[in-house]
């Protein structure tokens, strides 16, 4: 028991030095503008962060707050480290459950030093581990999130894509409900975004999107069916051996199908970091975390169909126990409409 406390003290030790650290190097981008020091290119992403920034208030109707209005610079490529694991033989995610936060399916590392330590010991008692750079994350509206490096050059449809979610969670967010939160954001996102689009994009940002986006749906659902494969290799009542054996197979299948879609879009590589580490469990674990419920959330968006409405429908559904919000998503989705743009207030 002492073992276990001093574990969980430095975990908590390391995540609030490392927030502590973020804030330590933020400043407001006022600053960093009226700074002659400002790098050219650093100026320009900062001045479409503010202008997304205020999008995301005026049309969106997401928090008018501190977040996403100072600037830290870090010195490594993520902001964190999450690792998650799995049991062997089941996809069924490991949870640590945190004061504010709840109950989730990882644990952050502001060092990947520190991640890879535990990931290590994860390993070691059996257990499929995945160790993945974090750009940005949200703290829920406690704190004011900066803009950092490890995301402001991404580009405009991505950066405005990235901050529409973070703010989202500021809106509604269910502790323990993983499936819930995300599902909501990445509905806000993708709905915020196409007005963006609609209203500030030129040809070429929306094309660029849109082949960032194609290629994103078609990555996912290879990895949806990869998924769904291993789901029924585990539920066959085979012995443990034929099992593994499934799951090599499955993994060896994803391998070559991946080789296949990423020779179909002329060789882009921007999802080979995701086979940096063995393939296992613990890779495909949250891959439904963040669109199970997207369907429904649509329909719910298309039916109230201004933002505000929404998110008064959205507060009622958190209000409701996990089951009865599950089934009213699901019939939400079973008869989802094609996603509109939200009317004008």
């Amino acid at each position: 028991m002492l073992l276990a406390g001093c574990t969980t003290l430095n975990y908590y030790a390391q995540a609030g030095y490392g927030q502590y650290e973020l804030w330590s190097e933020a400043r407001p981008i006022d600053e960093w503008l009226s700074d002659a020091r400002t790098d050219k290119r650093l100026r320009a992403r900062l001045q479409k962060a503010q202008q997304i920034r205020r999008y995301a208030v005026a049309t969106l109707g997401l928090p008018d707050n501190g977040s996403y209005k100072t600037y830290a610079p870090l010195r490594r490529p993520y902001v964190l480290w999450a690792v998650v694991a799995t049991p062997e033989l089941s996809l069924k995610p490991l949870r640590w459950c945190f004061p504010i936060a709840g109950c989730v399916a990882y644990r952050g590392y502001y060092d990947r030093g520190d991640a890879r330590k535990f990931a290590a010991e994860l390993r070691a008692q059996g257990y499929d581990v995945q160790v993945s750079g974090v750009p940005a994350y949200s703290t829920l509206g406690w704190f004011d999130d900066p803009l950092i490096s490890t995301f402001i050059n991404y580009p405009d449809a991505e950066l405005a894509r990235l901050i529409f979610h973070e703010l989202s969670h500021q809106m509604s967010y269910i502790p323990g409900d993983s499936a819930f939160n995300e599902s909501f954001a990445t509905a806000v996102e993708e709905a915020g975004l196409q007005r963006w689009l609609d209203e500030h994009g030129d040809e070429r940002l929306r094309d660029a999107y849109a082949t960032y986006a194609s290629r994103k749906r078609d990555f996912l659902e290879l990895l949806l069916r990869a998924r769904r494969k291993l789901a029924a290799v585990y539920a066959a009542g085979a012995s443990d051996d034929e099992r593994r054996a499934g799951k090599a197979e499955v993994f060896r299948q994803l391998k070559e199908e991946y080789a296949g879609l990423r020779q179909a879009w002329g060789g882009y590589a921007g999802y080979d970091r995701f086979f940096a580490e063995p393939l296992s469990n613990a890779h495909l674990a949250s891959v439904a975390t963040y669109n199970d419920h997207v369907p429904g959330f649509r329909a719910l968006l298309a039916r109230e169909r201004t933002f505000p409405r929404f998110y008064d429908a959205v507060r009622k559904l958190a209000a409701l126990d996990k089951q009865e919000r599950d089934r009213q998503l699901a019939g939400l989705a079973r008869g989802a409409a094609p996603l509109v743009p939200a009317a004008r207030e």
